[in-house]
């Protein structure tokens, strides 16, 4: 069982930038794929972003303005969102095999 943490999330204004974290508690060294998702209230959980190997893919919502990555060295996944907009207001959680973060909040309003 992997355990993941998120943090990193927090009020923004429209426009502005936040950088999320999921420390994940095994090297993932090894680990090929790993990915982002977000719930809104009232909405599915959705996919946002993934990372498979080097190979990233974002959701049309988001692509060209998030940036997931990876450091193998720290057992970290990152999610840079910028450019945010209201609409992307949601719990972010981390997801590697079957496990799931606790999620971290992003709320962007001015």
């Amino acid at each position: 069982q992997v355990q993941l943490v998120e943090s990193g999330g927090g009020l923004v204004q429209p426009g502005g930038s936040l950088r999320l974290s999921c420390a994940v508690s095994r090297s993932i060294f090894n680990i090929y794929f790993m990915s982002w998702y977000r719930q809104a209230p009232g909405k599915q959980r959705e996919l946002v972003a993934a990372i498979t190997g080097v190979t990233t893919t974002y959701a049309d919502s988001v692509k060209g303005r998030f940036t997931i990555s990876r450091d193998n060295a720290k057992n970290m996944v990152y999610l840079q969102m910028n450019s945010l907009k209201p609409e992307d207001t949601a719990v972010y959680y981390c997801k590697i095999y079957d496990s799931w973060g606790q999620g971290t909040q992003v709320t962007v309003s001015s």
